[in-house]
């Protein structure tokens, strides 16, 4: 290794740079075959640098949207819910929505797909740098309450009022106090129309006022979320039983073979 090179390798080393350092030898290899410029060699060597720090950054604002799992658009049986209009998924993955501070409410009995495909529309949000997080709502209402408690509900209002895309998983699987019902139109109300959120439910909207036990807080908190929302009705079997009627045929089918 001439000293040239070794000087040039220690001063990427310095300067942290590892995809210039892993990629260097075939860069230069690449410019001497084909006669390229000195500019248009270090642009082709600082792209593998900035394409590794787009996939950290995607892979950072990801883990940062604490999702409770990582599954995708393509992760999805569409064919198994038929109801669901694909196209209308895909368009929502454009992230037009966020850019029209409108809301996306998934609707429909438990098992259906609802919190999959809400964290699939965050997942593709937080891939393109747009600031997400995926919270239940039961821990959401919790974590306010503590909050209010410890005097600092404001900064935990901020706290999440300030994401671009905020899902909200659940609501309706357990009931809400109507003081607790308080805080969380405190946050709807932050973000109306100035922020998008995501809600998944499996209570119809005229039961609201039985789950925030105050129906008209539940009529306030109707009125900013639908105002606009895009409302997925999903009507169909359950993912889960599915999948456990399939694992018993599987079993029994596997012993009368046996």
């Amino acid at each position: 290794m001439n000293s040239s090179y070794a000087k040039l390798v220690h001063n990427l080393e310095y300067l942290k740079l590892k995809q210039m350092i892993t990629h260097l030898g075939e860069t230069i290899d690449f410019m001497t075959n084909n006669q390229l410029s000195f500019v248009d060699t270090m642009i082709k060597l600082t792209d593998y640098e900035i394409d590794m720090k787009e996939i950290n950054m995607v892979k950072a604002m990801v883990k940062v949207g604490a999702f409770p799992h990582f599954k995708e658009v393509k992760d999805f049986d569409f064919s198994f819910q038929p109801s669901i209009n694909k196209q209308q998924i895909l368009d929502f993955t454009t992230l037009r929505f966020i850019e029209s501070q409108e809301n996306i409410v998934f609707l429909g009995p438990s098992g259906v797909g609802k919190t999959h495909l809400a964290t699939a529309i965050g997942i593709a949000a937080a891939k393109k740098r747009t600031s997400t997080y995926f919270i239940k709502c039961n821990d959401l209402i919790m974590n306010l309450k503590k909050a209010k408690l410890e005097n600092r509900l404001e900064t935990r209002l901020k706290h999440y009022a300030k994401y671009r895309l905020l899902l909200i998983d659940e609501i309706g699987y357990l009931p809400i106090d109507a003081e607790d019902a308080k805080l969380f139109f405190q946050l709807i109300d932050m973000r109306y129309e100035k922020k998008s959120t995501i809600l998944t439910t499996n209570a119809n909207f005229k039961t609201w006022g039985d789950i925030f036990q105050d129906p008209k807080l539940a009529n306030a908190i109707l009125d900013r979320v639908l105002h606009h929302a895009t409302v997925v009705n999903i009507i169909g079997d359950s993912y889960r039983l599915k999948n456990h009627f399939e694992k018993e045929m599987n079993e029994k089918g596997d012993r009368q073979n046996g």
